[in-house]
């Protein structure tokens, strides 16, 4: 029960191989045969078994050969009684290698698979390589060389050419991966696997599109919380949405929605296949920076600082030596030798100077990576600077890259470097944009450490309030709501709004602009109308009384005849913002297929679209994530002290921004919205107008009217958090976990007994590996949960006064099976914690929220001399029996 469900897929242990007869058309198809050639091409570690479904004896007699991976190679006809042939014989794995197969057939294969209760990858796939294991199981050509990158490809054509161009570049794989369309075992399942796969590093994935958002974004997090993930996406689509009828529906494409996922799932994206190949180069180096300074040694001027612009244009930074280490590098280098900006060696650079140099830079904590630039030199030898490069790198602790230009002279160089797996680019803007696309993985990692709870620490908003303009609204049939009704949501989740009255006449407008206040502004009210401004539906700075009767009647009039079929209610009148140099800003929302709801954040006013200034975030988000979204717009750089003015209160717009992820994230009826403008200044930030778009919510799941079921990332479940009082006195609190619990659950780990750590991991580890520890702490809240008790206790200080501090006491979770119906857990409690009645809690906990969740069964796996343990299980209802594939362990289950 501790492997991966997808094992027997990547790792079998024998392989059943279903490819038709060699050399005969009516039964071997062209991948077929290409498969033969394949799998015979090298010695496979595990038993091959070739057979043919037609000859190879009745149904009964072939079911009687065993398994674990079975592949199929066969004209469409025949494919359908393979796979059951396949499950017949217990293959829990099956790969299916073809090209052409439609929906329907594939739909059929998928069903056979499901009954059988085997996991298929395919059809329309090249297949899979698994080079450590000397198996290639695939239609895609050689078999790649051995190496720590995984490739997950959507595209046979560009599988079959990575793989070449890495057989020449020095790139080896751990796994290779051809998806097709129509495949069952899908993408996200796929990195699921590798994100837990101890040979995978790092992985390369090109996608052409997902089918379930919350699926990949789950298995994308996990992976990336691993490992450093590059995503080339194929496919983008231009901004715009033909149905929008918000601003921002208006100039959010889907591609930019993809770009925020990416961002908040940890990992990188690539926009050409000239990056992915750059980026598989520094991935395959296993490199690992963590900054985006990048200092640049170089015998030439001109191609440092082509090298540096390229710094500049990226929005990285340049890294530069600190004034000690310049001063202790001077006296190595040559005369003509410049330290100031660039580490410029000049012509008269030997590769003992790139030695020093490089050293000197990896040395230097202003500095998080190098770049050696080479340009070929009269009486030089490129490939002896190659040779100090291999020297310096086995020591550096820092990401090594290298340019060597030209051609000719530097072919052998070049190859050097490649079999010393130091990525090598023919131009410096290559190596810069390489570096850049996989330092930006640091930067990601902080958002994707992010789990905000769907509500802030905020006042709490009127939820029902708002749920109800929104039942009112859905009951007359409308799906937009007027500003009177979109600033009423708005101002049930805290967002300030101007004061707005509708007038319903030219005499009421008049005598509500009067009991405001002047300067007022008038804005039709009608439900047809998206943008007001098209229609000169708006006035601002009406000064009296009459102006504003008059300006009622006149703007009634000239929207009627510009919009004749348009619903007028009436006119608003609202209170002109007081704010004389506020920023004008505007926050939106929009739904993505597949994503789902995204937040998005820039410039705002009449000329948004012009502008087009557009930062984006998934929700939920939080302070760190909304600071993080304001600073990627462009407005940001208005938003401090500014040609005169003060500056914002970032407090407050951050406020609005953590208000509309509440309402996103509890108002699964939004589809799209518009607050534009927001008015912000020193003092605060209030929506001037807002207009907001709904449907009907999704279908409820397992009863629970919320179960943020519309988002592609799962909020952090705080309504699962609870405080218990303690056998013996005193309480404890048991809450989901989150990424900031992993130091105390070290220490948990720390302080268990060796007999409590063996009953728990079956090894004698005394530290969870850093992996490990991600991996327990940031979890996907939708397939899992891991639950901790945190003990509040009293300890005196170094000065002898009493401090509080918190640890983690005991911690419960499940996993769901590949079954999605059931799940298996584990528990460990303190050793001081023993008897105190917390193992009975957090398993009762823990399933709760299995039960909650849908899930019907609960199981686990417990060593047989672990007699507490299994006593405890009896006692919460559990039953026990021996495990048939391990006498060592009982098999505790639960229906829940």
């Amino acid at each position: 029960m501790d492997k991966h469900y997808l094992t027997p897929l990547f790792s079998p242990e024998s392989i059943v191989v279903f490819a038709g007869k060699v050399d005969d058309p009516a039964t071997q198809t062209t991948q077929g045969k290409a498969l033969h050639h394949a799998l015979r091409a090298q010695r496979y570690s595990g038993t091959l078994t070739f057979l043919d479904i037609h000859t190879s004896g009745t149904l009964a007699e072939l079911a009687q050969t065993r398994a674990d991976l079975a592949i199929i190679a066969l004209p469409p006809q025949d494919l359908a009684a393979a796979l059951e042939v396949a499950g017949r014989m217990a293959c829990r794995a099956a790969l299916v290698i073809s090209s052409g197969i439609d929906v329907d057939k594939a739909a059929e294969l998928k069903r056979i698979a499901h009954r059988e209760g085997v996991h298929l990858l395919g059809p329309n796939g090249l297949g899979l390589q698994r080079p450590q294991l000397q198996l290639n199981a695939s239609a895609a050509g050689p078999l790649a060389k051995a190496g720590s990158l995984a490739l997950v490809s959507q595209s046979g054509a560009l599988t079959s050419s990575i793989l070449d161009w890495a057989s020449n570049n020095g790139v080896g794989f751990s796994s290779v991966v051809s998806l097709g369309p129509n495949t069952s075992v899908d993408i996200a399942q796929v990195l699921d696997f590798l994100a837990n796969d101890a040979q995978t590093q790092s992985i390369v994935v090109y996608l052409e599109g997902i089918s379930n958002a919350r699926r990949f974004m789950s298995a994308l997090r996990s992976a990336a919380n691993a490992k450093p993930v590059v995503v080339l996406k194929a496919g983008r689509k231009p901004a715009g949405n033909e149905a929008a009828q918000t601003h921002s529906g208006a100039i959010v494409g889907s591609d930019d929605v993809f770009d925020a996922a990416l961002r908040r799932a940890g990992a990188v994206r690539v926009r050409s296949f000239v990056q992915l190949f750059s980026a598989a180069k520094c991935l395959a180096s296993r490199y690992r920076p963590v900054g985006r300074r990048l200092a640049i040694v170089t015998n030439g001027g001109g191609p440092g600082v082509l090298a540096a612009d390229w710094v500049n244009e990226i929005f990285l930074h340049l890294g530069k030596l600190s004034p000690e280490s310049v001063r202790a590098l001077r006296p190595l280098l040559p005369e003509l030798a410049s330290l100031s900006d660039l580490i410029d060696l000049s012509e008269e650079a030997t590769p003992e100077h790139y030695r020093v140099a490089i050293e000197a830079a990896c040395k230097d904590r202003q500095v998080d990576g190098v770049l050696a630039i080479y340009s070929p030199k009269v009486g030089a030898d490129p490939s002896e600077v190659a040779r100090a490069l291999v020297e310096v790198k086995r020591s550096m602790g820092k990401p090594l890259l290298s340019c060597w230009m030209g051609d000719t002279s530097v072919v052998m160089a070049r190859s050097i470097l490649n079999e010393a797996a130091i990525p090598s680019f023919r131009t410096p803007e290559a190596a810069v944009g390489a570096f850049g696309n996989i330092a930006s993985f640091y930067q990601n990692q902080q958002l994707l450490l992010q789990t905000p709870p769907p509500l802030s620490a905020l006042a709490k908003p009127d939820i029902e309030g708002a749920r109800l303009v929104i039942e009112s609204v859905l009951a007359e049939r409308r799906n937009v709501l007027t500003e009177m009704e979109s600033k009423t949501l708005l101002a049930s989740f805290h967002i300030p709004v101007t004061k707005t009255i509708l007038a319903r006449s030219a005499h009421e407008a008049m005598m509500i602009a009067t009991q405001l206040g002047f300067p007022v502004a008038l804005k039709i009210d009608s439900p047809d109308i998206s943008h007001k401004s098209d229609v000169q539906g708006v006035a601002l700075n009406i000064m009296n009384g009459a102006t504003a009767r008059d300006t009622y009647t006149d703007m009634v009039q000239r929207v009627t005849r510009l919009q004749p079929n348009a619903r007028i209610n009436g006119v608003t009148v609202q209170n002109m913002a007081s704010a004389r140099r506020g920023r004008e800003i505007y926050i939106g929302l929009v739904t993505d297929d597949p994503f789902g709801p995204v937040i998005a954040f820039g410039a705002g006013g009449t000329m948004i679209e012009l502008i087009d200034d557009r930062a984006m975030e998934l929700p939920p988000l939080n302070q760190f994530l909304a600071r993080r979204l304001i600073e990627r717009s462009r407005v940001a750089e208005t938003l401090g002290e500014w040609r005169g003015a003060s500056a914002v209160n970032m407090d407050a717009l951050e406020q609005v921004l953590l208000r509309v992820s509440e309402m996103v994230c509890e108002l699964p009826q939004l589809r799209e919205m518009d607050i534009n403008p927001i008015i912000v200044d020193e003092s605060g930030a209030v929506a001037v107008d807002a207009r907001i778009v709904i449907g009907h919510a999704p279908q409820a799941v397992n009863g629970r009217a919320n179960n943020y079921n519309h988002l592609a990332i799962l909020p952090y479940p705080a309504r699962y958090e609870h405080v218990w009082p303690q056998r013996g006195g005193g309480e404890y609190t048991v809450r989901p976990i989150h990424p900031d619990d992993a130091d105390m659950l070290q220490d948990l780990m720390h302080h268990l007994s060796s007999e409590s750590r063996y009953f728990r991991f079956v090894s004698s580890i005394v530290e969870l590996p850093p992996s490990m520890l991600a991996r327990f702490t940031l979890i996907d809240y939708d397939r899992e949960m891991a639950l901790v008790a945190v003990f509040k206790e009293r300890v005196a200080g170094p000065d002898g006064e009493i401090l509080e501090t918190k640890r983690i006491v005991g911690v419960s979770r499940y996993i769901t099976n590949p079954d999605q119906s059931s799940c298996e857990f584990a528990l460990v409690v303190a050793d001081d914690f023993n008897g105190k009645g917390l193992g009975s809690r957090l398993m009762q906990s823990i399933m709760d929220v299995a039960r909650e969740k849908g899930l019907t069964e609960m199981d686990g796996l417990v060593l047989a001399n672990n007699p507490a343990m299994i006593k405890l299980m009896k006692g919460l209802g559990f039953g026990v029996k021996p495990f048939a594939e391990d006498p060592d362990f009982k098999l505790v289950t639960h229906a829940l």
